[in-house]
């Protein structure tokens, strides 16, 4: 499988190591009044879709960057791959 990285072009999706869901990128905020419930849901609670889903990769034997990669769990079929930092500044935006 090819993981099209966005500044390296296509690499081996062997040298990645995958994280999670990409909510994993909305890490809760410690200091707030539920936190310890919001951690436990935050760490344990997951969905397992069928179709189109969005994953935190991590570039472990590369430039050891973060990736959301699009991808359908059902043919695995990647259809495309961006950088978690400008993903994580999009949702901050409110563009996602």
């Amino acid at each position: 499988m090819l993981i099209p990285h966005p500044i390296l072009g296509s690499r081996d999706a062997r040298e990645f190591t995958y994280l999670g869901d990409v909510r994993l990128v909305d890490r809760p905020d410690p200091t707030g009044p539920d936190a310890e419930a919001a951690f436990c849901d935050y760490v344990f609670l997951r969905d397992n879709p069928a179709g189109v889903h969005r994953e935190l990769w991590f570039h472990e034997q590369g430039d050891r960057s973060c990736l959301v990669v699009t991808r359908s769990t059902i043919t695995h079929d990647i259809l495309g791959a961006e950088l978690a930092r400008d993903f994580a500044l999009a949702r901050k935006r409110g563009g996602e």
